[in-house]
């Protein structure tokens, strides 16, 4: 990495962890609420991302392996479940996007190589799925009676995020091993994908902050 990817990658790993700090703070007026989730979700990601940033140093494991097949589906599923059985109040949607997502595997395993540092297949059907429940959320949103309080709308702010981040990088990760090659076209992705990911912690950090919602 350059000297300035460096500096946002650690930008990024620090607002991961302000987002984790913030939504502990906020626990108390949501601990019995489903939001309480949320919180365990960030403090998950946070504490993935420092055992992929540090257990090298103590341990030698599969960092790739660690991130795709474990990190990653948590991710998805989880925010699989903040739409479907939470936001739009359909369970049975989230099992079976969830069941969709982790079949992909399978073929992924079967027709392309595991040494890759995102497997491609799965991840783009992954954020496929993510960006239709994005869309639905918006049309929620602008249907909703309150949408002149749009501020106040938790969803609001993490819809934005995953906005920025996943669907913003699909291209990026999906087309990985063709724009490698390309190092001015992949610094400058790869430079997106490190500031949106800053700008999706930072709205997180937002909605705990600004977000009144109270189901």
């Amino acid at each position: 990495m350059t000297d300035f990817q460096k500096m946002v990658y650690e930008s990024m790993y620090i607002a991961e962890g302000l987002a984790a700090v913030i939504s502990l703070i906020f626990y108390k007026r949501i601990k019995d609420q489903s939001w309480k989730y949320f919180v365990f979700y960030l403090i998950f990601i946070f504490l993935c991302e420092s055992i992929g940033k540090w257990a090298g140093y103590l341990i030698d494991y599969n960092k790739q392996a660690f991130f795709n097949y474990f990190v990653i589906p948590v991710q998805f599923i989880f925010f699989y479940w903040l739409y479907a059985a939470k936001s739009f109040r359909r369970p049975k949607l989230f099992i079976i996007l969830s069941l969709v997502y982790l079949l992909s595997f399978i073929p992924s395993e079967l027709l392309f190589s595991s040494d890759k540092v995102m497997l491609s297949l799965n991840y783009t059907l992954g954020c496929l799925i993510l960006m239709i429940l994005v869309v639905m959320e918006y049309y929620k949103q602008i249907n909703d009676s309150e949408i002149l309080n749009f501020d106040k709308n938790r969803m609001f702010y993490i819809n934005l995020g995953v906005t920025l981040f996943y669907i913003g990088t699909l291209p990026f990760w999906t087309f990985l091993e063709l724009i490698r090659p390309y190092r001015e076209i992949f610094n400058i992705y790869f430079a997106y994908f490190l500031i949106s990911g800053i700008l999706m912690y930072l709205l997180f950090s937002i909605s705990f902050i600004w977000g009144k919602q109270s189901s």
